[in-house]
């Protein structure tokens, strides 16, 4: 077997073909059987490695790893030693039930290995010992000669060795919708990978044509090969919120180990009893940890789903809801993303003049209206000419579908039709085309296609194509609705305008046309003597909806940057239209980048904001400098070729029309209208649920904060436990339980797309809002205490609990409804803002009672009956944390 075959970056398309046959020692005729053989055991099978997946017992390891959840353990230990069976259970209860809450969520498998696996072609057609056979695509071998014919899969990379026309839709690994044409000539060694026409490469397709070409890279060391492994070693990195939520968890844990140690110890060292210090300690170690906190942030973030779904974001992980509202800077894709990915002539130049066609994509309402001349285009027969041209040499077509008009075909194609029907009038159909008798078909030797037409009994040749090609087959031109002889002047002038619309990023197509009465079939030197008409120029333009998006995104602080497998010009002048890219600004290319150092690249990326031409490896190597720097990326991507830099993406985000099922997998989030306005209300989104999220953490926290304090006071002045560790456990399970949900649900109530992302390392509550907990810590406290050590005087133990419990209990639904804002009023808002909220307040009232007053609720938290004036004591003593809380937003409105 030849050197280097193993070699991943080898330039495969630099060199003759026969070269490639010489270092492969194969020849035209193809391997033998005995070559195969040996190569199959040196090589390996022509497959795609899997990724060792995470095994269920290890992924349930993982949720059982966490400060809190040892701190859970502990206190259940504990309570065991001294009897309190029914603690201890309560305790293990919480353990299992957040443990399996964090398994469930989490018990997601990566598909994008598997997703590869499955494109890879099932069979292949190789050439063993001179004669064409059908194998198994795994055992095609570095060296073998695969036939490639329309309908294909190609089974590995392979260097074309003869093209008859073929044609190779590379979208997957490129992003580019149109076809390539493959030759078998040698390209320049840095030719950039999308601009290989001389290589194929593994699950792409053959669409047209036939062809056949030398193996040389199988199974890992394919390019579909490099993507793969990439995907498999891309790491992906925990969201800003998981970030915050472990480091809270280690302070939360810290504090609770800290303090039950520390209560421990001052008790026993002054002479308390250990076993009442031990269940002190677990109380203390409960009350420290929002048991319900994991529970409820799922919640959140799954009410959150549901919202964005309504908007066209399909979120894949949970944590990313919130890592949406974090976003500093999205890296999107041109194509169907930022454009429609429909071309749309938008100029027409003919007889001289040019002529503005409006209208969006496929869709047929729009004219053809003069541009800077008054020449009416309807009264022009040369504008009614290359129309009746776009009509006549057209393979798509205007078909009904479910009573929808739509139309059919290649791009190029449509768009030409579309610009002829909205000249000619809608109403010029399918019965209106001259029937066609012959035709010479576009290849990419000739550059245009040519039909032989007959109408009303002339037969005439209509041609289009590359205007250089047709200008080429062109003796004359129609001037002033005459045709003219096609002097090097008129040419000259044809050809400045080509360059004029090209440098325009438009793609330009020419029409011409020539009487042929008589002709019975058409060749290619038929094709001759033409008349030029005119030029097309189309381009898929940016959705209007899109450039407001991006207006939007730059409001709130969001840089857009476009990263696209497109040629620079054009990636540029869709940039500038859509608001990303100033007027002066230029694309950076793959071979570009490839030279930048990241700080280049980071320059760039927040400059001109354009990368063109770029390979998978480029956007892996623009995504990390740009995360290097800070920011928190967002990267959009449809192709096999995008899914390492999703997977590498603080949010990757696929598309869910245009988008490859490798894509889907390797993102967080899908689109289900392709569209980049759903990215940003997807940042919408994610910045309300956040917000959401802190309402909920600063209500569990500040109960916590509360208990501690009302343990660690009553222990220094002497008093008994006023809440046992299940009393503690109902509030923060039960009573937080059905308040704090409902707090995820407040409707967004200010502009958040107006304010600048969060950074990425802020904590989830800054200074403001801890000095607030703090405050309302202090009174939920007091009150507590103060119920408790009333009671305790007037009748005994088990009744102060009781009354402690329910006061603490009322703190909750009145906070419930003070933290709806931070600086807003409650009786701003209205009560009935939030309906979720009044039902959760009212459930847990409900629950207070049958805690209190039921045999089941007495035998499981140890409580007694109270009355009538008890209740109201407890009212009046709880709805102090509102009145403190409406002064202290006072307060803040004052001063900001």
């Amino acid at each position: 077997m030849a050197e280097n075959v193993n070699e991943k970056d080898t330039p495969w398309h630099h060199g003759e073909a026969d070269e490639y046959l010489d270092r492969f020692s194969s020849n035209r005729e193809g391997l033998s059987g005995e070559q195969a053989r040996e190569r199959l055991e040196e090589s390996g099978e022509n497959i795609l490695r899997g990724e060792r997946e995470t095994s269920v017992f290890s992924l349930l390891l993982r949720q059982l790893h966490s400060p809190l959840i040892y701190l859970l353990a502990g206190a259940a230990a504990v309570s065991l030693i001294p009897g309190h069976y029914t603690d201890a259970a309560v305790i293990l209860a919480v353990i299992l039930i957040n443990t399996a809450l964090g398994f469930f969520q989490e018990y997601k498998a990566e598909k994008a290995l598997a997703s590869l696996k499955r494109l890879a072609a099932p069979q292949a057609r190789v050439k063993r010992d001179g004669q064409v056979e059908l194998i198994k695509a795994a055992l095609v071998v570095p060296g073998d000669i695969i036939v490639l014919e329309t309908g294909d899969r190609v089974p590995a990379d392979g260097r074309v060795i003869a093209s008859y026309d073929l044609r190779v839709d590379e979208s997957m690994l490129t992003g580019e919708s149109e076809a390539v044409a493959k030759v078998s000539k040698s390209l320049p060694r840095e030719t950039a990978l999308a601009d290989r026409t001389n290589v194929v490469h593994m699950s792409t397709s053959v669409v047209g044509g036939r062809g056949e070409a030398v193996v040389v890279a199988t199974g890992m060391r394919t390019q579909l090969g490099v993507i793969a492994e990439q995907v498999e070693t891309t790491e992906k990195e925990a969201t800003p919120l998981q970030k915050r939520m472990s480091r809270l968890s280690g302070i939360l844990g810290g504090v609770g180990i800290g303090l039950a140690v520390a209560v421990f110890g001052v008790g026993v060292a002054t002479g308390q009893a250990w076993v009442e210090m031990a269940l002190f300690s677990v109380a203390v170690a409960v009350s420290a940890i929002p048991e319900g906190l994991p529970a409820v942030i799922s919640v959140t973030l799954a009410i959150g789903v549901k919202r964005m779904s309504r908007r066209n974001a399909i979120i894949r992980r949970l944590s990313a809801v919130e890592t949406l509202g974090s976003t500093t800077v999205i890296c999107t894709d041109k194509t169907g993303t930022v454009t429609r990915n429909q071309m749309t002539v938008t100029h027409i130049w003919a007889g001289g003049k040019d002529y503005a066609v409006s209208g969006e994509g496929h869709a047929l309402e729009g004219r053809v209206v003069a541009e800077n001349h008054g020449a009416d285009p309807d009264e022009q027969i040369v504008v009614r000419r290359l129309h009746s041209i776009g009509m006549g040499a057209n393979n798509s077509r205007l078909v009904d579908r479910q009573g929808e008009r739509r139309l059919d075909g290649s791009p190029t194609e449509t768009a030409i039709l579309a610009a002829s029907l909205k000249g000619l009038g809608i109403g010029a159909a399918e019965e209106d085309r001259p029937r066609r008798i012959d035709e010479v078909p576009f290849s990419s030797d000739r550059k245009y296609m040519a039909v032989l037409v007959e109408s009303d009994g002339d037969r005439r040749i209509l041609a289009k194509g590359a205007p250089e090609r047709i200008l080429d087959r062109c003796s004359r031109m129609v001037s002033e609705d005459q045709p003219v002889e096609l002097t090097d002047e008129l040419r000259k002038q044809v050809l400045d305008k080509n360059e004029e619309l090209a440098g325009g990023a438009l793609r330009v197509i020419a029409a011409a046309y020539r009487d042929s009465p008589g002709l019975e079939e058409l060749g290619d030197e038929d094709v001759a003597g033409l008349t030029f008409v005119g030029l097309w120029g189309m381009i898929d333009p940016p959705r209007e909806d899109a450039v407001q998006a991006i207006a939007d995104a730059r409001k709130a602080g969001i840089h857009v940057v476009m990263v696209t497998g497109d040629h620079a010009i054009t990636a540029a002048a869709i940039a500038r239209q859509a608001g990303i890219a100033g007027e002066a600004d230029q694309a950076a290319t793959g071979l570009e980048v490839e030279r930048m150092s990241d700080e280049e690249l980071v320059r760039h990326a927040f400059g001109p904001g354009v990368f063109a031409r770029v390979s998978p490896s480029h956007k892996l190597r623009i995504l990390k400098a740009l995360k290097d720097h800070g920011e928190v990326v967002a990267m959009t991507g449809d192709g096999v070729n995008d899914a390492p830099a999703l997977k590498g993406a603080d949010i990757g985000v696929a598309m869910g029309i245009a988008g490859t099922e490798v894509a889907r997998n390797a993102s967080d989030m899908t689109l289900a209208d392709d569209n980049f306005a759903s990215i940003v209300s997807a940042v919408e989104e994610g910045r309300v649920i956040f917000n959401n999220l802190q309402r909920v953490i600063f209500y569990l926290l500040a109960t916590n904060l509360g208990e501690v304090l009302a343990l660690v006071a009553s222990l220094v002045l002497g008093l008994p436990l006023p809440l046992t560790a299940v009393m503690i456990l109902w509030i923060n399970l039960i009573t937080d339980g059905v308040c704090d949900i409902p707090l995820g649900l407040e409707p967004n109530a200010r502009d958040v797309l107006g304010e600048p992302p969060r950074r990425p390392g802020s904590p989830i509550l800054d200074a403001p809002m801890l000095r607030r907990m703090s405050i309302l810590a202090v009174v939920i406290a007091a009150g507590t205490l103060f119920a408790f050590w009333r009671e305790l005087e007037a009748t005994g133990i088990e009744r102060a609990q009781s009354m402690a419990f329910t006061t603490l209990a009322a703190f909750q639904w009145f906070k419930a409804y003070s933290a709806r804002s931070r600086r807003r009023s409650v009786f701003s808002l209205g009560f009935f803002g939030n309906r979720w909220l009044n039902a959760g307040v009212g459930l847990a009232i409900v629950l207070q009672i049958l805690a209190v007053h039921t045999e089941v609720g007495r035998n499981l938290l140890s409580t007694t009956p109270l009355s009538l004036v008890d209740w109201l004591r407890v009212a009046a003593v709880s709805a102090t944390v509102l009145l403190v809380d409406e002064g202290i937003k006072l307060v803040r409105r004052a001063t900001i």
